[in-house]
């Protein structure tokens, strides 16, 4: 009996497994899209947010920054290069500290730069309040905190924020070095989900939450 050429047979066998996965496809449509409609509903619009964050530094009496690590170079770098940071900050409807409470924000900050006040900023924005209660806004990026506006980009969320893009904008509000009190104001212009929450209609919202 003849042999098979090895390079027929093979080309045999993809040709086979090819076919087999152009008849599934046929059968149940490509998957991707399916995920994608399932996980964002095909509803994609543009809010703006305005909320300010209360950031009780190292020092108040009831601090909710505190540094956890910090490299050698840390004592003696000018810019504490290297010192990190962890945060639970209270977020704000208003620059109030008790004005209406819409959530958390939690993460890391790192000073990252040799040379410069630089920032490398790892956030999170849990609301527990107002129209996106249950999700989740995160931010990634550097902050030049010289600077008097500074631009963070959106990089993700959950909930209403899944595959979320954007950015955002942070400025000092008010800041009491004696108290250790700062209060950061953020504007954010970030994609959503319209159909996780549908009472979220307005193509581009105002600055309430």
């Amino acid at each position: 009996m003849a042999k098979l050429n090895p390079i027929a047979l093979t080309l045999t066998i993809l040709c086979l497994l090819v076919s087999t996965h152009d008849v599934h496809a046929a059968r149940h449509g490509p998957p991707s899209a399916a995920v994608e409609d399932d996980i964002c509903g095909g509803k994609e619009k543009v809010v703006k947010l305005h909320f300010y964050v209360q950031d009780l530094r190292i020092g108040h009496v009831n601090a909710t920054v505190f540094e956890v690590a910090k490299a050698s170079i840390t004592p003696t770098n000018p810019f504490a290069f290297g010192s990190v940071h962890v945060l639970d900050d209270l977020l704000t409807e208003g620059p109030a500290y008790n004005s209406r409470a819409l959530g958390r924000t939690q993460g890391l900050t790192t000073n990252a730069d040799l040379s410069a006040f630089g920032i490398a900023m790892n956030l999170n924005f849990y609301f527990y309040a107002g129209r996106f209660n249950g999700s989740q806004l995160s931010i990634l990026g550097r902050n030049q905190v010289t600077d008097a506006a500074r631009e963070l980009p959106v990089v993700g969320g959950t909930g209403a924020f899944r595959y979320a893009r954007g950015y955002a904008i942070q400025t000092t509000y008010s800041m009491d070095p004696v108290s250790s009190y700062a209060v950061l104001e953020y504007t954010i212009y970030t994609t959503y989900n319209s159909k996780f929450n549908s009472e979220i209609d307005d193509e581009i919202e105002t600055a309430e939450m």
